[in-house]
C-alpha cells in the first residue's frame, strides 16, 4: 500500500477546552509506532491523559516540546502511514520532506529547562490576577510533574496580600 504523511493534530476536548499542555513526548522522529501506542502525555485544565497514535506508521517529526501549550487542532506529530482512513489529514510532501529532514523539534536551551511549567488553569488564574506567569519565579510548583497548578497560584496570591 502507498504511504503518505499526515499531521497528527492535538485533540479537541470539547467546547470549553481550547488549549492543552504537553507534559511529555515519549517518541522521537524515526520511531515506528502501532495504532493506539502512547505518543505523549497531555494535560487540559481539567485532566491529564495519554495521547495515542491514530494509526500504525513512522514518526517523521515532533511539532511540540515538553511544557509547551498548544491549541486543539494544532499539529503535534508528523507521521508516515498507509492507513487510508486518515487520508483527509495528508499533507503535500514534496516541500515538506526537505523541511522534515532539516527541522527536528527545537530543544529548549539549558536556561529554559529550569523555567516553570504552568498548567493552562494556573496561567489563566495568574493572568486574571494581573500577573505575567513568565515573570514569576518565586512560586512553589506542586502539581503533577512539578508543574505550577491552580492551587499553587491561589497560595501564591494569598501570600502576597
Amino acid at each position: 500500500m502507498p504511504t503518505f504523511q499526515i499531521d497528527v493534530p492535538m485533540p479537541s476536548m470539547g467546547a470549553t477546552v481550547s488549549e492543552l499542555t504537553i507534559i511529555n513526548i515519549v517518541v522521537a522522529p524515526g520511531a515506528k509506532v502501532a495504532k493506539g501506542q502512547k505518543l505523549a502525555e497531555l494535560e487540559s485544565d481539567k485532566s491529564a491523559f495519554d495521547f495515542e497514535s491514530p494509526a500504525e506508521g513512522t514518526i517523521v517529526a515532533v511539532k511540540g516540546n515538553k511544557g509547551e501549550v498548544k491549541r486543539s487542532g494544532d499539529a503535534l506529530f508528523r507521521m508516515e502511514t498507509s492507513d487510508q482512513s486518515l487520508q483527509h489529514l495528508a499533507i503535500a510532501t514534496a516541500q515538506h520532506d526537505a523541511q522534515a529532514a532539516t527541522q527536528a523539534a527545537p530543544h529548549a536551551p539549558a536556561a529554559a529547562a529550569k523555567a516553570l511549567v504552568w498548567t493552562p488553569r494556573a496561567t489563566k488564574m495568574a493572568q486574571e490576577a494581573g500577573l505575567d506567569p513568565t515573570t514569576i519565579s518565586d512560586i512553589e510548583a506542586t502539581g503533577p510533574g512539578g508543574r505550577v497548578s491552580g492551587d499553587d497560584v491561589a497560595k501564591y496570591l494569598a501570600s502576597r496580600k
